[in-house]
């Protein structure tokens, strides 16, 4: 996400941190290329007016400190400033002291709505917050029937009355039965419109009167830029919007909304949707958010997505296996890459890397296909071949690449990487091999 806004804005900043002094004019020089980012990003003009403002304030007037270059004092401020614009701390959902907490999910009709509703059962799901769906969406056809069969896949409760139109009675009705089920948090997903108009803001203000919920989240398309901002003032100025969840980021969405919605209506971005996977939402972190689009990497964003996937048993056991006089086998390797890609694209969590910018991914040509053609190599081996690659002599070989239907020299460089791998991996657990910070093998948290 942002791929194009954090390419241009680090180019820029580059070009301020190999100068050893850094003047007043270079300065507004600077500030003026950043503006013009911010403005063809699609920032609002008011925030990116704000924004650099307040940016040229405290870097103008900003002691140098010593071993620090002025231009990396600049960075620091536009980092820090970044983090105010785009909310400055996370914010959680707030949950009833006394379950469940009822949460309206509102917005226009195509923006993933629905989508988003279930894909916020499955993470409070996980969290153990025990989620019922609720369809308060009358109007647009199969609305029911598709937030139905998300709640199957979540494997969470429903309600749901096709042909009723009262949607007050409905909703109310839903948290009935979602008490009988010992719901805590009950997800509303309500009726959207192509635009925003007066019947629909009537029926969500009745709605929210009538079940006084604790969050009225507002899902916005992020690939509508500018667009986003006036219909988020419109939901909030009619019901108070508690929070934002931004969706399809994962596409070429150029960050102005993103940007701009805590600016404009000080209510903040409390998720983000970054695929068509129910898997695909995450929570936002402004800091860490900012330090993407600096290209500072984002390591805490990863690690927490590696937790996810991978259990601290199961982490253990591959260490102790790695570095074990027999090492790692094939079906280790396999299951990992499946982790991996659980993980979602390679692009995506090579991009959450310090110094990975979004020119060289581009032009890293990543083929996602590779690993499922790395899977069917491995795949058609037998059992005793993946425990002991030793074993494949030519004519396992030949056999293989017929099996897998990938040419025979891609099974000997999947074969010679892993055993590569393998021994860097024996390598680097000897007693006594020098590793970096202080002899682990990694720095402490």
């Amino acid at each position: 996400m942002f791929d194009e806004l954090s390419s241009k804005l680090t180019d820029t900043l580059k070009r301020l941190t190999g100068r050893g002094v850094l003047t007043e004019e270079a300065v507004r020089e600077g500030l003026r290329e950043i503006r013009r980012v911010l403005l063809e990003a699609d920032v609002s003009f008011d925030l990116t007016r704000e924004f650099l403002e307040r940016v040229q304030e405290r870097a103008v007037g900003q002691e140098v400190l010593k071993a620090v270059r002025p231009g990396q004092q600049l960075v620091k401020v536009v980092y820090d400033e970044l983090v105010a614009l785009l909310g400055e701390t996370q914010a959680p959902l707030s949950h009833a002291s006394v379950p469940p907490t009822i949460i309206l999910i509102v917005g226009l009709q195509g923006s993933g709505k629905t989508t988003t509703a279930g894909k916020l059962a499955k993470r409070l799901k996980l969290e153990q917050k025990a989620p019922f769906l609720i369809a308060a969406d009358v109007y647009r056809p199969a609305a029911i029937d598709q937030l139905r069969t998300l709640s199957e896949q979540v494997q969470v409760g429903f309600h749901g009355e096709p042909g009723e139109t009262d949607v007050v009675a409905i909703v109310k009705r839903g948290i009935e039965a979602a008490g009988k089920a010992r719901a805590r948090t009950v997800l509303v997903d309500t009726a959207g419109r192509l635009q925003i108009d007066e019947t629909l803001m009537q029926e969500l203000v009745r709605l929210k009167a009538a079940t006084k919920p604790h969050e009225v989240l507002l899902v916005a398309d992020g690939m509508t830029g500018q667009d986003a901002v006036r219909i988020a003032k419109g939901f909030h100025d009619a019901l108070g919007v508690t929070g934002v969840i931004l969706t399809k980021m994962d596409g070429d969405a150029r960050g102005g909304a993103a940007l701009s919605i805590y600016g404009v209506t000080k209510a903040p971005i409390k998720y983000v949707g970054v695929g068509e996977t129910l898997d695909a939402l995450e929570p936002f972190h402004p800091d860490r958010m900012a330090g993407r689009i600096l290209q500072q990497g984002d390591i805490l964003s990863l690690v927490e997505k590696a937790q996810e996937q991978v259990s601290e048993e199961d982490a253990k056991r591959l260490a102790r296996k790695a570095t074990s006089k027999k090492g790692l086998d094939l079906d280790d390797f396999l299951a990992s890459m499946r982790q991996m890609q659980k993980m979602g694209p390679l692009k995506n969590v090579l991009g959450m890397l310090p110094g990975v910018n979004p020119a060289m991914l581009k032009n890293a040509n990543i083929d996602e296909k590779r690993l499922k053609h790395v899977e069917a190599i491995v795949l058609s081996m037998t059992k005793a071949e993946r425990r002991e690659p030793s074993l494949m002599n030519g004519s396992r070989r030949a056999r293989v690449s017929r099996g897998s239907g990938r040419p025979v020299q891609e099974v000997n460089q999947l074969l010679n990487q892993f055993e590569q791998m393998r021994k860097m991996m024996k390598t680097a657990g000897k007693p006594g091999m020098k590793m970096p910070f202080g002899g682990r093998p990694f720095p402490p948290r």
